[in-house]
């Protein structure tokens, strides 16, 4: 139980890649973490599985009454549905802001760079993405790599569904060990 006493947010919106939500959460709570699904609305979030709609999860918290404070790290799904809309809703890009002016733990995976681009904290870090939206990345002023994890001064990134296993074990350790180094994977 590495993460007991941790509380981490996932940040998501109906159009979730449905295995870059789940898997993480379940890697999260298997090491002790509490973890809340955030939301810009209440009731439940649907999923995308691939080609289709998948899976319902629950909110727990509206991201208008979720405060940076009451986390221990971030973690934003990717899919293109999801980021796609967060990426237009205020409230949630100040609630990602927030994460790295508090120098906390923030980990994206497959389109959710997308996210970062528009809150304004991508420039001049090391990161991956989807491919699809690699230039964009590197307009908004990144370094894009093309590995299954990078971690940039507590900003981990992956590419796609098939890096989650990576992508999971370096969200648990940078909570762990709250480093925030330049190291990559």
């Amino acid at each position: 139980m590495k993460l007991k006493d941790k509380i981490i947010a996932i940040l998501a919106t109906d159009g979730f890649e449905q295995s870059e939500l789940f898997e993480p959460l379940k890697a999260l709570k298997d090491q002790g973490a509490t973890v809340h699904i955030v939301s810009d609305k209440e009731g439940k979030i649907k999923g995308w599985d691939k080609a289709d709609w998948g899976k319902h999860i629950e909110v727990d918290k509206k991201v208008d009454a979720a405060h940076v404070k009451d986390y221990d790290a971030l973690v934003l799904p990717g899919g293109v549905l999801n980021p796609d809309s967060l990426r237009t809703h205020t409230v949630a890009l100040n609630f990602i802001k927030a994460f790295f002016e508090s120098s906390k733990p923030v980990a994206a995976i497959c389109h959710a760079p997308w996210l970062l681009i528009s809150a304004g904290v991508i420039n001049g870090r090391k990161v991956t993405s989807f491919k699809s939206i690699k230039e964009d990345v590197i307009n908004a002023g990144a370094e894009w790599q093309d590995k299954e994890v990078v971690v940039d001064n507590g900003l981990v990134t992956s590419r796609n569904p098939d890096d989650l296993p990576a992508f999971c074990d370096k969200i648990i350790e940078e909570v762990i060990e709250g480093k925030h180094d330049e190291q990559h994977a």
